[in-house]
């Protein structure tokens, strides 16, 4: 049989597959379900900065004090984080697996208190979402780069858990900015961000939101990064994500380079089971290749690794189909 324990920021995990934060993961009996499906550690479901001000400039009167506003702040943010300690402990009193909190957060500031207060709680690492819109024209791409830097040093700095820092590609230059994000002490990455995302109704003539689950073609951005990345720094601990709907995903994944993969969308359309089904699927692969263990094939077909890299660095269809007419 075959062995899918990996190690991954220093935790012992019996299968590489990771149930990601999605609303499932807020729900104590899910998390139990997504446990005897065989996942490795379940990432919670975030908690978000713009949810707290949200909710905090609902709660204030337009007449209010500024004393008023500074209570009713502190007030639903103390309440909004209790919540989430809570379902930590829960998690981490019910299940066996590593139970990962996630914090989406826009700016650097009072999330390193948050994340120490995590830590305490018992959570076995952080997985920080964090994507600022670049909305600013006349700021430079350092700058905005830096405000990242920022959280994960300071962050970092105050707790001892492993840090994993979830984010989009769209950075001018990403391997670059990874490997600094490793020097600023992230200890992974989780490859990529699925974002919401606006539509236009044309009827309606509105702007509204698209769909908010990934599609298996969703897989081939995060697959040619990951195979990247993995390539150029084989001990860069990567997380993929976004596109996972079935065990050939995780497969692919794993041959790239990844060390985890997480699955979202897929426990939507499909249920929680169809966690197990990627990992007997895994498994049987593992068994007909005659490979006793992940690291027997992991980053076997990364960019480092296969004979035609330029399979992975190619953007352009170029002869597929400049002979088309």
């Amino acid at each position: 049989m075959a062995n899918l324990k990996v190690n991954f920021v220093g935790l012992e995990l019996k299968s590489p597959i990771i149930a990601g934060s999605c609303g499932l993961t807020s729900d104590i009996v899910k998390l139990q379900e997504m446990e005897r499906c065989g996942v490795g550690a379940v990432v919670l479901k975030s908690v978000f900065e713009e949810q707290i001000m949200q909710e905090a400039s609902q709660s204030i009167s337009d007449a209010g004090y500024p004393e008023e506003e500074d209570y009713v702040r502190n007030y639903v943010r103390a309440h909004t984080l209790n919540q989430y300690i809570g379902l930590i402990k829960a998690a981490k009193s019910t299940l066996k697996i590593p139970v990962i909190a996630s914090i989406n957060c826009v700016r650097d500031g009072e999330w390193v208190d948050f994340a120490c207060q995590l830590e305490n709680a018992g959570a076995d690492a952080i997985e920080l979402n964090a994507f600022i819109l670049p909305l600013d024209e006349f700021a430079e791409s350092t700058d905005v780069e830096n405000m990242y830097f920022n959280i994960v040093k300071h962050v970092k700095s105050q707790i001892k858990i492993p840090v994993i820092m979830k984010l989009s590609h769209y950075f001018t230059n990403l391997p670059a900015f990874i490997s600094k994000l490793k020097a600023y002490g992230a200890d992974a990455v989780t490859l990529f961000n699925r974002f919401y995302e606006p539509d236009i109704n044309i009827e309606n003539e509105a702007v509204g939101a698209a769909s908010v689950f990934s599609m298996p073609t969703d897989l081939r951005t995060t697959l040619r990064w990951t195979g990247i990345l993995a390539g150029k720094d084989p001990l860069l601990q990567i997380s993929a994500s976004t596109g996972v709907h079935s065990g050939e995903a995780v497969v692919k994944l794993l041959l790239a380079g990844a060390t985890t993969v997480q699955v979202c969308s897929e426990m939507y359309e499909s249920g929680i089971s169809s966690l197990a089904v990627m990992n007997r699927f895994l498994s049987s692969w593992m068994v007909d290749k005659s490979y006793q263990t992940i690291e027997d094939f992991r980053r076997k077909l990364s960019y480092a690794e296969v004979d035609n890299a330029s399979r992975y660095e190619r953007a352009q269809f170029m002869k597929y189909f400049s002979s088309r007419e």
